[in-house]
């Protein structure tokens, strides 16, 4: 009886260790199911401060890269064509979500997976980038922030540091969806106005110093949205910008910083932690396809007094202290 009586006293333990152990292991395999690959177009400033504001919430949420996430980072260095090797990579890993900042990475990943859940950022027009069909819930895999900027509020500042502009000059990508669609309605929204817009397009970054000088002599003011062609050799446009005294104005804060004269713009380390939300949603059980397609509505506006002056402008007081940020 004595001798039953342990028997079953050690099987109860056994039982209960193994219970725990079973548990332990249990979490151990849930914890390492958290995969996220993210492939961003270009490393740039903004585009960087996305991918890090996502990471950072990511570990907010209990996600922590080394420990029980596995974090992978990749950029397609300007290249399309690398951007959808990447993009078949990602896929073929099968991770928890790939992360695609901005458009064209949007699109490389989205042609790549039906399957995977995608979780776009820093794309303007998701709907004319084909990437959902509209902003409420997909249905699909797919589900992402915008950086969609009203460009209303981009005129009104282009005129009050330039008020007299009749001319806006605007270089991008032809080849980068979210900028063909900024041009198109910016030029309906300037001839309301009685503006126009002047083109050049710099489909490489080799061709932003040549299409900014063609355009001397022919605007008031250069316009730039966030294509990514640009804003990744951005110094280039400063150069000729100050050379010809042609006032430069950006819709990315980052830009101001290095050489424009202002912007009206996203913080995009908030637009970062914004889109991270989203992702932990997916984690930990949501589906893409149930997730509406978002937009930031945090509008800071930088300017850069310096940058004025070298460019043949001067900020009215008002504008100063209306500002976000002053760059010094």
């Amino acid at each position: 009886m004595k001798s039953f009586k342990l028997a079953g006293k050690a099987a109860t333990q056994t039982l209960i260790g193994s219970a725990i152990a079973l548990s332990l292991f249990s979490g151990a395999a849930h914890a390492q199911t958290a995969t996220v690959e993210v492939l961003s177009i270009v490393e740039h400033p903004a585009l960087d401060a996305i991918r890090d504001g996502v990471r950072d919430e990511l570990k907010a949420a209990g996600y922590d890269a080394g420990k029980n996430l596995k974090w992978e980072y990749q950029s397609a260095q300007g290249n399309t064509g690398t951007a959808a090797q990447i993009a078949r990579k990602f896929v073929g890993d099968n991770p928890s979500a790939i992360v695609a900042i901005a458009t064209p990475s949007a699109q490389a990943v989205v042609a790549a997976t039906k399957t995977v859940p995608v979780v776009y950022a820093g794309v303007t027009d998701p709907v004319a980038a084909q990437l959902v069909k509209g902003w409420t819930a997909s249905g699909t895999n797919v589900t992402g922030v915008s950086d969609k900027l009203p460009l209303d509020k981009q005129v009104a500042l282009i005129k009050r540091v330039v008020p007299n502009a009749k001319t806006v000059g605007m270089v991008y990508n032809p080849g980068e969806a979210n900028s063909v669609v900024v041009v198109k309605a910016l030029k309906e929204l300037l001839a309301k106005d009685g503006m126009t817009l002047k083109e050049a397009a710099a489909p490489r970054t080799v061709d932003i110093a040549p299409a900014a000088k063609s355009l001397i002599g022919k605007v008031d003011v250069i316009y730039t949205n966030t294509d990514n062609n640009v804003v990744s050799a951005y110094e280039a446009l400063v150069k000729v910008a100050n050379d010809a005294k042609i006032p430069l104005i950006a819709s990315d804060t980052d830009s101001v910083k290095r050489g424009a004269i202002a912007a009206l713009g996203i913080d995009y380390g908030n637009l970062g932690h914004q889109t991270g939300k989203v992702v932990v949603r997916i984690l930990k059980g949501e589906k893409p396809g149930a997730i509406a397609s978002e937009t930031s509505n945090d509008l800071q506006l930088f300017v850069n007094p310096a940058a004025a002056q070298k460019q043949g402008v001067t900020l009215s007081a008002d504008l100063l202290k209306e500002a976000t940020t002053v760059v010094k």
